[in-house]
């Protein structure tokens, strides 16, 4: 089942030991479907993802599980450099019936040819089982090593049960536009900025990192979309769409960390892993006041 609409990639907090903090981890994901998400993506790039191990995200997937999160709606993290140890993940996260796994392609040797890249999915699908969902992660600026259109194709033609989406973090509409014609594949940009040329390109929604923030005005766009109210959606898609350059200005993970360790009154919240940095509490406050100003925002804790 293709989850249509917002999907979060959530932030993941730590305690002050750095351990992974279970109890805003489990309420944040229950305010992420309180306030319009269809899905949430633990252990991406904006989860900190390659700063956790494997045991740590397969107990902190778990530790959703039994807190009440439906695995169905959950879609984790799991590239790895190599196929053994993302395959382990993969594994452990299909097991606890989560509704596929999210997976880089191997982003250690950077001049590889689209064939080698092909053997590598073939042998990682083969290591988990034919009962995996794999939507491919795209994000080149990061990654280095991208999935073009071209393998994501052969991919999902040859795969069709086991890779069956892709998300597209390259930041260019024509790559995304390219993606959309894969008949079949489910392709989600990962960003709210082309939203509405997505949708009406057949997209079933997108998976943004500035949902853990702006989470119902992002959903509200999709839902305006699907009731026909094109003008709304337009004009509400623009506020999200300043609001998500805005925020991504100040470095996405230790800003919205630190707004919601400011909505929260959680300073938990604030906490990132090496080699990250905290935003300090001043420019937290400050970020804050912006929002205050340009949007009239703050940080929502409803449903948590």
């Amino acid at each position: 089942m293709t989850l249509r609409g917002l999907i979060t990639p959530i932030l993941t907090p730590f305690n002050n030991d750095l351990s992974i903090a279970m109890d805003l981890y489990v309420s944040h994901a229950k305010r992420m479907f309180a306030e319009g998400c269809v899905g949430i993506a633990p252990f991406g790039t904006t989860g900190e993802a390659l700063s956790v191990g494997i045991d740590e995200r397969i107990a902190a997937v778990r530790g959703l599980i039994d807190g009440g999160i439906d695995p169905a709606r959950v879609i984790p993290g799991t590239g790895l450099s190599n196929v053994a140890d993302t395959a382990r993940l993969s594994r452990a996260c299909m097991d606890m019936g989560c509704a596929g796994v999210m997976t880089l392609p191997p982003f250690y040797f950077k001049t590889v040819t689209e064939d080698a890249l092909y053997r590598y999915f073939e042998q990682l699908i083969g290591a988990i089982g034919p009962d995996v969902r794999i939507y491919l992660y795209h994000i080149p600026p990061i990654a280095i090593v991208g999935i073009p259109p071209a393998l994501a194709a052969r991919l999902h033609t040859d795969f069709p049960a086991q890779v069956v989406g892709i998300k597209d973090s390259s930041g260019d509409w024509a790559n995304t536009r390219d993606l959309l014609t894969i008949e079949g594949m489910a392709v989600y940009p990962g960003s709210e900025l082309p939203l509405l040329d997505a949708l009406a390109h057949g997209a079933p929604g997108c998976v943004s990192a500035t949902a853990n923030i702006n989470a119902k005005a992002i959903a509200g766009v999709i839902t305006l979309y699907d009731q026909g109210d094109t003008a709304a959606a337009a004009t509400l898609h623009e506020e999200v769409r300043r609001f998500r350059l805005m925020v991504q200005d100040y470095g996405p993970i230790p800003a919205q960390k630190s707004l919601l360790a400011l909505a929260t009154r959680d300073k938990r919240w604030a906490n990132v892993r090496p080699p990250l940095t905290a935003m300090s509490d001043e420019a937290g406050r400050e970020l804050a006041a912006v929002l205050k100003r340009e949007f009239d925002f703050a940080v929502s804790v409803s449903g948590g």
